[in-house]
């Protein structure tokens, strides 16, 4: 089983859609999938689910369905996680549906951080709560984890990207995303060396992540196309961001630098389907599910096979990195 965590330190990027979208396309291939909504805003789950289905899951008192429910027992000091509820969305998809009252889990994580220096035991288990989490994708036989985060670089995304595999990173071409590469490289790389110490002290029994976090590329979201080439306006940011990938998250240094469109660590380039997400969202389905009962008639016939496409080729080079076949 492969962990693939989707993370960026800016936000608004289309990185939930991303995931949602990636889930359904791996399931589509028959992979079975396992998506995790480890954002304290739960949009991804907002997103699979109905509302009537979420108030179910969001009572006004426990929430034990919920990831939420599954750390509550390490929040309160009272036991190790609970067993998760995996939602069934199809045979081969599941979903860990996401809690707002998540965010309640930064201080303890942020506690538990220096207290595994000192091999205290509990405090790697908290650590590792999210990674337990993940393994239960393994009863349903699951090949692949996708994780969706925040955009920041607290504790609740540092014990997430911990519990990866590998990282993939959701750009938009603008100046916040170029910066937000360069925060985010060097933080990956510290929390990477500083859990290659810790776990020369951690507990021998308890199952623990190798924290590899490998960053597999970079996906450019909801830019706009002019006779299939960049207008002008995003180009300018477009080709700064080989460069930045390099030297921020890769640490390389730079000798040549291809354009992205030429760029190996470039995944894709996605078009923003623009009509088409809100006719998503009120059909609750993918964009590339859309038929035309849902509205999508003349013109978005077409734009609709093509996202299909895009989003395919792209699932293509993801289940290749994680070592996953794809027909």
């Amino acid at each position: 089983m492969k962990t693939i965590a989707f993370f960026n330190n800016k936000g608004g990027v289309g990185k939930t859609s991303l995931v949602y979208h990636l889930s359904w396309m791996f399931a589509d291939h028959g992979i079975k999938t396992l998506a995790v909504d480890l954002d304290p805003q739960a949009n991804l789950t907002a997103m699979f689910l109905d509302e009537e289905r979420l108030e179910n899951l969001w009572p006004d008192d426990e929430h034990p369905d919920t990831v939420y429910g599954a750390i509550r027992p390490i929040l309160r000091g009272v036991g190790d996680i609970a067993q998760p509820h995996i939602e069934i969305v199809t045979r081969e998809l599941g979903l860990i549906p996401g809690d707002l009252g998540l965010s309640r889990f930064e201080d303890k994580l942020s506690d538990a951080w220096p207290r595994c220096h000192n091999r205290d035991e509990s405090a790697f288990r908290t650590m590792t709560a999210f990674h337990r989490l993940v393994q239960c994708g393994a009863e349903r036989e699951a090949k692949l984890v996708l994780i969706d985060v925040g955009p920041n670089l607290g504790a609740i995304n540092r014990s997430a990207l911990i519990a990866s595999d590998q990282v993939c990173l959701p750009l938009a071409p603008d100046l916040f995303s170029l910066q937000g590469l360069k925060n985010l490289g060097p933080t990956l790389r510290e929390w990477r060396a500083v859990w290659a110490e810790l776990l020369t002290k951690a507990p021998s029994d308890l199952p623990m992540p190798k924290g590899a976090m490998n960053p597999i590329g970079y996906i450019v979201m909801q830019h706009g196309i002019l006779d299939t080439r960049p207008v002008k306006a995003y180009k300018r940011w477009m080709d700064r961001i080989p460069g930045v990938y390099r030297e921020a998250v890769l640490d390389e240094t730079i000798t040549s630098l291809p354009q992205v469109a030429q760029d190996p660590y470039c995944l894709s380039l996605l078009k923003h389907y623009r009509s088409l997400m809100p006719m998503a969202m009120e059909a609750r389905k993918p964009i590339f599910f859309l038929k035309s009962a849902d509205g999508a008639i003349g013109a978005h016939i077409e734009a609709v096979r093509s996202c299909y496409l895009d989003f395919e080729k792209l699932a293509g080079k993801i289940a290749s990195s994680a070592g996953i076949a794809f027909e």
